[in-house]
């Protein structure tokens, strides 16, 4: 059984962990850029640990720019078997106000300019995404969020805009009327990538404000958003560890078969593909191909 590392990716106002131990922050290389930042490791509640912020330090990188692929094989790359994905929303029902936590199972990928999968001409794969976040993972969240006094949801649907701009009133309402729940910028292609690669994925939503759906929109300040996302991001630091004291229970396997996403997903024989791509993908799908690093 791989040891267990649980992966923390980061959103705005989260750019490192308190309270790890032996942390350093080191570059991590890989075939497909540059991660957004350097990888902070360590331990926190005797689990091991890897942090990605995943607009940088000081948030430098757009939700367009983040390199998304090169994040997921980073993390792949320092042996995370578990990703916590971590970010700000907007709200896009009544229910869920500025400072809810909704732990999303579900995704509406409105996003155009990023690259979505490791695959591609070469070496074709898929993978199934009907069920897009580990729910063993999510049930370990939504535990530990019982363990405090965040106000939080089980579920929901993740509307993901390209950006940077916000929706229009019209893309709002739309969004609504699909059933989505909150609406963002980073979650995709990440939850894609992280199936592809094999490790498990679960995502937490901070929600900061409403959409501008909602009738008190324009009453919203940046300075109220900004009380919010510092007040959310304190709150995640304290869940991240509650959730690394919890992942002690992991299986050797996920029920859900996420860490072995790939059995039958690739589709190119093998006498066609390209050397290349196989070769860049030695963390991602190193066990399904043979040449793992």
């Amino acid at each position: 059984m791989p040891e267990t590392v649980l992966g923390i990716i980061g959103g705005s106002g989260i750019y490192d962990i308190e309270g790890l131990q032996d942390a350093r922050w080191q570059r991590v290389a890989t075939p497909w850029g540059e991660p957004s930042d350097a990888l902070l490791t360590g331990s926190l509640e005797g689990q091991r640990l890897v942090f990605l912020p995943r607009h940088g330090r000081g948030h430098p990188i757009s939700p367009s720019g983040i390199n998304a692929r090169a994040n997921i094989d980073a993390l792949k790359r320092q042996g995370v078997t578990d990703i916590v994905s971590i970010g700000a929303v907007g709200s896009l029902k009544e229910e869920l106000p500025p400072g809810t936590f909704v732990v999303v199972d579900q995704y509406i990928d409105r996003c155009h300019d990023r690259p979505k999968s490791f695959f591609g001409d070469g070496l074709v794969a898929h993978v199934s995404l009907a069920r897009p976040t580990c729910n063993r993972m999510s049930e370990h969240v939504l535990a530990a969020l019982g363990q405090t006094q965040i106000p939080h949801q089980r579920g929901g649907t993740y509307l993901a805009m390209e950006g940077p701009q916000f929706s229009t009133y019209a893309e709002s309402l739309l969004y609504r009327s699909w059933g989505c729940s909150v609406i963002g910028m980073t979650a995709m292609p990440e939850a894609r990538l992280a199936r592809e690669a094999e490790i498990c994925y679960a995502a937490v939503s901070m929600v900061t404000d409403f959409d501008c759906w909602h009738d008190d929109h324009d009453d919203v300040t940046v300075d109220a958003v900004i009380k919010v996302l510092l007040a959310n991001a304190e709150n995640a630091r304290h869940l991240v560890g509650i959730i690394a004291r919890r992942l002690s229970e992991r299986p050797s396997a996920c029920p859900a078969g996420c860490d072995h996403a790939l059995d039958h997903a690739l589709i190119t024989a093998p006498d066609k593909r390209d050397p290349a791509l196989v070769a860049r993908l030695d963390a991602v799908a190193g066990r399904v191909l043979g040449n793992r690093a």
